[in-house]
């Protein structure tokens, strides 16, 4: 389909912005999704993690609040979200969308101030991006008043009930105005989901955007690895990784083409001989860049999946993700450009932390696991072009006609020792080869090895390999197993289905958790804030209050 976001009902201002942004065309979730909430209609929708749905519900709830002033500590809108991260990331998208429309947008979450939140929401916000427990918190302080909500969207609605807000949603969705617009988005639709669907949406429009699947036999020879690296680093990381790679040729896929013109600019200041493909070149500007590919003069390609349709190069060795690809049809469709004709080609996918989700999303489609490497170092680097020096003085060698410079090596033999000849050689032929150097500063990149991988049971292990930690906040300040929850899978990022059993006493709360995990979660909590006090949280010795 070629849907424009003019054309599935959008705003001339939020569609000039997202031309601005690189964004060119719709996906199918938005294309099924935004005009049926722009004319009201509640909605449910069961779609994965990175098919596009964010945008799916914050460009009509931006659409349809144009223009209006929120009154102190009552938003228009608001928008649950399962961990912070995830509401810093939505906050973020609704603020880029909605630059232009002066739209007021506030995260609320664990972990940061309370006050910083009260202030914020005080000044007014259209749009309120926040985890369920923290919502509550607000709410029931009263620095939070729903009575003029238009919309409510739940983003991740199954992750926010496996993390134990289901009592949390229902007290927020009952809180909200009976007239107001909801919008409930999963990637699964379990029983307890459609239960809240039943009670809290009205006569919903049901989408689904089913997980893309592999074809038998579709999958090309490739080696594929991912590099799980925070953002900040990826340029950086990606030249490592390319160094010690060495392609004939690399195409580089961006999300937009803002993103393809900042990332080919940076690549090519660290010495690459580098194209860009986007969909706001024009046709002979196209053919240019890919006559060049085909004649061999270019190092590295930069393209969005749209202006990269359509390319075939025979000499292309590595395809690189830049950004996890929204869906699995999209990672084979852009891997399946290498690896061709028997030959082995390389996908190499750059994972934020935050992203982990969809990486897995395209393992489970298309039944293949993807290797996780850790980022080369400068040694590692330093040593890959040194064997590159190494098997290109061989080929010289074996490959003779050298006797126009053998009168040059004889002489200086006889001046100095023939291997230190030798050796002066190859280090000016080596740093001939290595020019400028793509990483001289050395830069520090973080080592995120691997990430937590879905077990096909919950991950709780048995018996000793439990051990209890100690939380100095129990009932009397309404802690509920919700908060405890949340906190150990917000700060410490701990899959909560590993979290064994939770006693609430009155003054203090034990949790059990897995004894690998204990240490990390400690640290984590010491500086978390629960119930909107920081607690003492400890290895339970079995001391009580009072004792």
């Amino acid at each position: 389909m070629s849907d424009t976001f003019a054309d599935i009902g959008l705003g001339a201002d939020l569609v000039a912005e997202l031309a601005s942004l690189g964004y060119e065309e719709p996906t199918p979730i938005q294309r099924a999704a935004i005009g049926p909430l722009l004319a009201g209609r509640d909605l449910l929708g069961q779609a994965a993690t990175g098919t596009g749905k964010t945008a799916a519900f914050a460009l009509p709830i931006l659409q349809r609040i144009a223009g209006e002033r929120p009154a102190p500590g009552r938003p228009l809108a608001l928008v649950l979200v399962p961990t912070r991260e995830l509401a810093v990331q939505v906050s973020e998208a609704f603020h880029r969308y909605g630059r232009k429309l002066g739209t007021a947008v506030v995260p609320i979450y664990g972990g940061q101030e309370f006050h910083r939140q009260v202030a914020a929401l005080r000044r007014g916000a259209h749009v309120v991006v926040a985890t369920p427990g923290r919502a509550l918190d607000h709410l029931r302080r009263e620095t939070l008043d729903l009575g003029d909500l238009r919309m409510v969207a739940l983003d991740e609605a199954d992750e926010m009930l496996d993390m134990g807000f289901a009592e949390d949603l229902e007290l927020i969705l009952e809180a909200a105005p009976e007239s107001r617009q909801t919008a409930l988005f999963s990637a699964t639709l379990p029983p307890r989901i459609a239960s809240i669907a039943e009670r809290h949406l009205r006569d919903p429009e049901r989408i689904l955007i089913a997980r893309d699947a592999a074809k038998p036999g579709s999958m090309p020879k490739v080696r594929q690895v991912a590099y799980i690296v925070p953002r900040a680093h990826k340029v950086a990381a990606l030249g490592r990784v390319l160094d010690l790679e060495s392609p004939t040729l690399a195409l580089v896929f961006c999300r937009t083409r803002i993103d393809v013109d900042e990332l080919a600019d940076r690549l090519a200041g660290r010495g690459y001989t580098v194209a860009s493909l986007h969909g706001g070149m024009s046709q002979a500007e196209r053919d240019r860049v890919m006559t060049r590919a085909r004649a061999g003069s270019v190092d590295l390609l930069v393209a969005t999946d749209v202006a990269a349709r359509g390319i075939d190069i025979e000499h292309l060795t590595h395809v690189v993700n830049f950004d996890v690809p929204s869906s699995a049809e999209a990672y084979v469709h852009r891997i399946g450009r290498t690896g061709r004709a028997g030959r082995e080609g390389v996908a190499i996918t750059l994972v934020d932390p935050r992203a982990h989700r969809l990486l897995r999303n395209i393992e489970q489609a298309t039944k293949q696991r993807v290797t996780i490497c850790t980022v080369p170092t400068p040694r590692d680097v330093k040593a890959r072009r040194m064997d590159v020096t190494r098997a290109a003085v061989r080929d010289a060698v074996a490959a003779g006609d050298l006797d126009a410079f053998r009168t040059i090596a004889e002489s200086l033999a006889s001046e100095f020792d023939p291997m230190d000849v030798a050796a002066a050689a190859i280090r000016l032929a080596h740093e001939a080869a290595e020019g400028d150097g793509s990483d001289q500063e050395e830069q520090h990149i973080p080592v995120i090895e691997s990430f937590a991988r879905p077990k096909p049971a919950p991950e709780r292990p048995q018996g000793g390999d439990m051990v209890r930690i100690y939380i100095s906040g129990g009932s009397k300040m309404g802690m509920r197993t919700a908060d405890i929850v949340g906190a150990i899978a917000n700060e410490a990022r701990i899959n909560p289905r590993g979290i064994g059993d939770i006693e609430i006493a009155e003054t203090y709360s034990l949790v059990e958790l897995p004894a690998r995990d204990v240490d990390h979660v400690i640290r984590a909590l010491r500086g978390a804030t629960m119930r909107g006090r920081k607690l003492k949280v400890n290895r339970d010795l079995g001391i009580r209050p009072g004792k």
